[in-house]
């Protein structure tokens, strides 16, 4: 027998021959759960090939002998045609020309070892299974938690790996003689199906209410729970629904009592509610749905995606346009004002569950389907949870009891510069990794923690990079607790021991402080990670840039971050690689009034912008009729005055973030308080007046200028200039909406400006790649702004898509820096 050799798979060549070979095949990346066995199968048998295939700790591994053009062939349509949520990473073969003797085709047992692969993220419901559940022939028709291996939960419901029945929350539920033989049939979609189930053997589905009283199904439906919830919906209830990951709080869309009754329940004020439609055409009565959009909302992932409002229904159009389509004018009534107050978006998702389109069959309105929480709390997963937390906000209850194991929210994704955004990576993305740039050899196994608000944390594992679904902010104490949770369970689930920890350098985050313990107790190494550092690493790694591909200049925006020498950041621009940064320029750093206070009251960032700039004396004389003044002039300012000299409790920051809530405030937008992080940066970018955007002369865009900082010497962004023009407009009463336009157009324009100064040196530049990273950029005008502009200039733009540019890209960042540290001291 001959010495193995690798087999050229990526050639297409296929090599015209009737000589007999045994191959050997592994396959490595999301391969597990997904109908990869029963594929492999079904594909040997076409190829008329013998031999087997197993799941093993890496992935799946193949035998097979066949004639060499056959085996060529096989390989190819591995590569070419994978099920639906497989995801193949890598795929090894070596060949002998001598077969090995087997007599069939057959699926083995699994191997035990240790955990070399991926986990798939849950998937929307597959074609499929919906003609099942609404085919009344079929022993499936309206079972609402109906799956099979192209679709359902995955990451929700597992406890442990190998992707087996018995680790997942299926393990106290026996297959019935029907579900058994799908399940054992490799010709049967359901081949291995783990979450398989029926009416006979599976969880049930059941309508109650929280205090307990009796429903009466047949006032409500002539057919299941279900339907009847969808009763109760359209009669104007709140009903909390249990889904994949989480239970979720559910209200007809087009009702302003009720919705306003959900926000008071909820605590939420003002933060745009999610909303969930039947299909796609009731989705676009009322926003604007493109192409790439509707593939979003239609694809296995199916996230919220956020989408352009329409102009709300006129009773008379909804008249002419119900009785065209058979409809009641009822069922196309506006969208209550309070789903997305001072927001020209929805949020709008399909179904992605049975149980979701079962309950809209008949629903010919959007529905609010939010997660069912207080504001700020991660949301509800158990049976018992809902019970304690939610009576009050609603009075029925959607539920099965199939356990929610591990909490997913909803991903959200905008199209911005035509091309998909994350904003929020949780559910049908989460925790399919991603792949390291080239360059990095042999990485350790490393744990990066990430950081305090929309926290994320991400592992290195076999050369990939496992980001963890969407926590939220860790200052919330069950969040905290979920977040100690996914720690404890990533590591058991991808056999994790890591030698490395990272953590961000600010010294009061929480994800620091338990990094640092974890190093302490467990003796590994620590490596503190500078914040903006890591934003700009993450958008590096996520666009494969290669260790030692060179320096770049990272933009990057945001509210705060810990900087260099205890200051505080949020406007940076730093010339980096993976390994080190240095800052060329910044934003202007001004007083945060009453520190953290000032993240949730802009006008006090109005205040010291103003103070910073023209001073309370040149402010009254020439500005004193002005609304602002007066507003101001409320205020203790005496007081705020001596903390401005003194610099008690109103450190500098240089702060993008601020920038936007101060111009917001000065205009009117937000001015007293925001009730979520980035509200009034989303309002300004709302109320853009499109002619001022697109056609105002550029010589009424507000200047900023570039002079350098004193205590550094570096460039810095000067509003002075802006600030004048700003309360020149509002003298002249100029419309908000052509003031926002002239801040953003003026905005992307000094950034812009600033890259060119600090990127040519001798004539010659020093990079032609910019990185744009920081939750400001996603405002989408402000980046398709600086996005055109640099366009403009012939540079190379790098930005985020699969990550989110918010701080849930943090643990991202640090882990690759934490990689790219380790392999400069390997090359020492």
């Amino acid at each position: 027998m001959s010495t193995p050799r690798a087999m050229t798979i990526n050639s297409r060549k296929v090599i015209d021959g009737e000589a007999g070979i045994n191959a050997h095949i592994q396959v490595k990346g999301i391969v597990q759960g997904v109908g990869f066995r029963p594929f492999i199968w079904n594909l040997a048998h076409q190829f008329n090939l013998a031999g087997q295939v197993r799941n093993d700790s890496s992935g799946v591994e193949i035998d097979i002998c066949g004639k060499q053009r056959d085996v060529e062939l096989f390989i190819c349509h591995i590569e070419d045609t994978p099920p639906p949520l497989a995801k193949i990473h890598e795929i090894r073969c070596t060949v002998t020309p001598d077969p090995v003797a087997y007599t069939g085709f057959f699926i083995v047992e699994s191997v035990e070892g240790a955990m070399h692969t991926c986990i798939s993220p849950d998937a929307a419901t597959c074609p499929e299974c919906i003609e099942d559940i609404r085919n009344p022939f079929n022993h499936r028709f309206r079972y609402a938690l109906t799956n099979c291996t192209h679709c359902g939960p995955r990451f929700s419901i597992i406890r442990n790996a190998p992707y087996d029945r018995q680790n997942t929350a299926m393990s106290e539920y026996a297959l019935c003689q029907s579900c058994e033989s799908e399940y054992k049939n490799p010709k049967d979609r359901r081949f291995h199906a783990q979450p398989n189930a029926c009416y006979d053997c599976g969880p049930a589905v059941k309508l109650e209410r929280f205090d307990g009283k009796p429903v009466c199904l047949e006032a409500l439906s002539q057919l299941d729970d279900i339907d009847a919830a969808c009763t109760l919906l359209q009669s104007g209830e709140i009903i909390a629904i249990k889904g994949i990951g989480g239970f979720h709080l559910a209200c007809d869309a087009t009702n302003d009592r009720i919705v306003i009754r959900l926000r008071q329940a909820k605590k939420r004020f003002s933060k745009p509610f999610a909303l969930m439609a039947r299909d796609v055409d009731i989705i676009k009565r009322y926003a604007h749905v493109s192409s790439e959009e509707e593939s979003l909302l239609v694809s296995l992932e199916a996230p919220i995606v956020l989408l352009q409002k329409k102009n709300q229904l006129l009773e008379d159009h909804a008249r002419k346009f119900g009785e065209k389509h058979g409809e009641r004018a009822i069922d196309l009534k506006p969208v209550s004002t309070q789903i997305s107050p001072g927001v020209e978006l929805y949020g709008f998702m399909l179904p992605y569950t049975p149980l979701h389109h079962l309950l809209l069959k008949r629903m010919n309105r959007p529905i609010v389907l939010t997660s069912a929480n207080l504001s700020d709390e991660p949301q509800c997963i158990s049976n018992n949870d809902a019970v304690d937390r939610l009576t009050g906000m609603a009075d029925f209850v959607l539920w099965h009891d199939r356990e929610i194991v591990n909490r997913v929210d909803d991903s959200v994704v905008r199209i911005i510069a035509d091309k998909p955004r994350l904003l929020r990576r949780s559910r049908g993305y989460a925790p399919a990794p991603l792949s390291l740039p080239s360059g990095f050899k042999d990485a350790s196994d490393l744990l990066a923690m990430g950081g305090e608000l929309k926290n994320t944390f991400c592992l290195i594992k076999d050369g990939r990079l496992v980001l963890s679904q969407h926590i939220g902010d860790l200052e919330d104490a069950a969040t905290l607790d979920d977040y100690q949770y996914n720690l404890t369970l990533y590591q058991k689930l991808f056999d994790h021991d890591s030698e490395y920890v990272v953590i961000d350098r600010h010294p009061e985050y929480i994800s620091g402080k338990i990094g640092r313990e974890m190093a302490n107790h467990g003796k590994r190494k620590l490596i503190e990670v500078q914040h903006h550092h890591a934003h700009l690493a993450a958008c590096l790694a996520e666009n494969q840039w290669p260790f030692g591909g060179g320096k770049v200049l990272g933009i990057v925006l945001d509210g705060l971050g810990f900087g260099d020498n205890d200051e505080l950041w949020g406007g940076e621009f730093l010339y980096a690689d993976y390994c080190s940064y240095q800052r060329l320029a910044t934003f202007k750093p001004v007083a945060m009034l009453g520190g953290s206070m000032a993240m949730r009251e802009p006008w006090r960032n109005t205040y010291a912008h103003l103070m910073a700039e023209l001073g309370w004396d040149q402010l009254k004389i020439n500005f004193a009729e002005l609304d602002l003044i007066h507003y101001l002039e409320s205020k203790p300012l005496k007081t705020f005055n001596q903390m401005l000299e003194t610099g008690m409790n109103s450190p500098l920051a240089s702060s993008c973030g601020r920038l936007f809530d101060a111009f917001a405030a000065a205009i009117g937008i937000c001015r007293d308080s925001v009730n979520h992080e980035g509200e009034a940066a989303i309002q300004l970018e709302s109320i853009i007046d499109r002619d001022a955007l697109e056609k105002e002369h550029e010589s009424l865009i507000y200047p900023f200028a570039a002079p350098r900082l004193g205590h550094t010497d570096i460039p810095y962004i000067e509003p002075l200039a802006m600030w004048q023009a700003v309360l020149g407009d509002l003298i002249l009463k100029t419309p908000k909406g052509v003031m926002s336009a002239r801040f953003h157009r003026g905005l992307a324009k000094g950034i812009a400006e600033m890259v060119k100064r600090i990127t040519v040196r001798d004539e010659e530049r020093i990079t032609d790649t910019i990185v744009l990273s920081g939750g400001v950029f996603q405002n989408k005008v402000l980046f398709e702004e600086v996005h055109k502009h640099l366009d403009a200039m012939d540079y190379r733009v790098l930005s985020h898509s699969a990550t989110p540019a918010n701080d849930g890209c943090i643990s991202l960042g640090q882990a690759i820096i934490g990689l790219a540290q380790q392999n400069s001291f390997r090359r020492i």
